[in-house]
Formats: C-alpha cells, sequence, structure tokens
C-alpha cells in the first residue's frame, strides 16, 4: 500500500499599519512520500500449506492409479472380465473423399459403447478412436488406443457388479461430451463400493473425424474416489458386527 502526503505553500499577504509582509511561495512543490510493505505471513503458510496437500494428494492418487493397473494386469491371468452387452465390432467406419469420417456415425457408435459399459469392460469400437489417442482422468493420462482397451478389460477382472448410464449427450464444434452415472463392486476382499458421475469430453481430430482425446471428468474430489475404494462395503461391516 502507498500513502503519499502532499504539502503545498500559498502565498498570503499580512499588511500591517507600519509593513506589509509577503510569504512567497516555494519554487518547487514539495511531495512526501511513505511507502508500507510487507508480507502477510499467515496467508503465505496457509497457501503453502495448501499446495503441499494437493501435491501430496496427487502423489498418493498417481500411485494408487498405477497400483490398479498393475493389479488389473496381474487379475487379468486369473479371471476373465464379464463383458456386459455384444462385443463391439472390429469395424471400419466409413470415410468422404478426403479421409474424414462423418461424426455422427462416430457419435453413435460411442453411444452403443456405452451400452457395452466400455469404461470397464473394453468393448468400444476402436476404429471411432485415433491409434495414439490420449486418454486422461482425474489420475494421470498417457497415449494410446490399445493401452486404454487393455486397461478397462483390466479393470473389469476386478469388478463384481458394475452400472453404467449414458445420462446426456451434447455436441460442441470440436467435441462432444457425454454425461455418465458410474457404480460398481470391486473384487477386494472388503468389497468397497465406487459410486460417482461425471462425464467425458471426446474431442475430434480435425483431419480425420475420430476421436483424439478422451478427457474424464468427476463430479467429486479425487480423494473421494480414493477413500470409497479404501472403505468396506456396509454389507461387510454389517456382517462382522453380527459376527
Amino acid at each position: 500500500m502507498v500513502s503519499v502526503i502532499s504539502f503545498s505553500s500559498v502565498s498570503p499577504h499580512f499588511h500591517s499599519h507600519h509593513r506589509s509582509v509577503t510569504f512567497q511561495p516555494p519554487s518547487r512543490l514539495k511531495t512526501c512520500t511513505f511507502r508500507c510493505s510487507g508480507n502477510n505471513q499467515t496467508t503465505s503458510n496457509s497457501s503453502s500449506s495448501t499446495k503441499a496437500a494437493s501435491e501430496s494428494d496427487n502423489v498418493l492418487l498417481r500411485l494408487a492409479w498405477y497400483g490398479s493397473e498393475l493389479l488389473g494386469i496381474a487379475a487379468s491371468f486369473i479371471r476373465s472380465p464379464s463383458n456386459t452387452g455384444a462385443p463391439a465390432k472390429e469395424l471400419e467406419l466409413p470415410e468422404d473423399g478426403e479421409g474424414v469420417v462423418d461424426r455422427t456415425q462416430v457419435v453413435e457408435t460411442i453411444k452403443d459403447d456405452f451400452q457395452r459399459s466400455y469404461f470397464v469392460t473394453g468393448n468400444l469400437t476402436l476404429a471411432a478412436y485415433e491409434e495414439d489417442c490420449e486418454f486422461a482422468d482425474p489420475a494421470g493420462s498417457f497415449r494410446g488406443l490399445r493401452r486404454f482397451k487393455r486397461n478397462c478389460s483390466n479393470f473389469g477382472s476386478l469388478i463384481e457388479k458394475s452400472n453404467m448410464k449414458l445420462m446426456k449427450w451434447e455436441d460442441f464444434e470440436d467435441k462432444g461430451i457425454g454425461h455418465w452415472r458410474f457404480s460398481c463392486i470391486l473384487l477386494f476382499p472388503w468389497r468397497p463400493i465406487l459410486s460417482a458421475t461425471g462425464y467425458t469430453e471426446y474431442y475430434f481430430d480435425a483431419h480425420s473425424g475420430r476421436v483424439c482425446r478422451h478427457v474424464e471428468r468427476w463430479n467429486v474430489p479425487k480423494m473421494t474416489l480414493l477413500k470409497q475404494i479404501l472403505k468396506p462395503s456396509r454389507g461387510l461391516r454389517s456382517k462382522k458386527s453380527a459376527n
């Protein structure tokens, strides 16, 4: 904050019976400036603590994400994922003369994939995506359509029961947004229940018309998802109480 106080002279004339006295104004205006500076230590410490906590949460979530990916790979060798609906066909979407896929057809295939709960089954129409499509969620991001399909299939190996529904679809100039609701019971000994709503942004490549970015947004805090995974289901807690 800066405070400025200015003192300016005036030139009054004092007259008496004997003489006249005149005070001439100084040649320049004198300005005194006072600066008050300082840091709010409390605010600074609070901001640092919040930032550190956020970074800690992100690291923990990334570890959980990569851990679940490795666990899913291991589980895929033991248990086959329970697919929902008919598998997606390995088809080629028709292109126009310039090699661009019609967006309407791409959107329809995405909606069909929702019917097959592709998030947890891996049953998605590969032709609707670029091979190097970017996939991102609250925990991190990576590139590669095959890796995404594998991760979804492996995640299905960790699930006992799931329910996924596309609630609304929105079209924009460069993307489409699918709003969804999802819940599942994980095949961990404590049978945690994962439940959330969110939306996925599907960005379309300008040259091919296919999806080049697949970005999941969850309507719950990142750490809430992790806490759900670590929390025993209500039914399991009731059984323990009865015993």
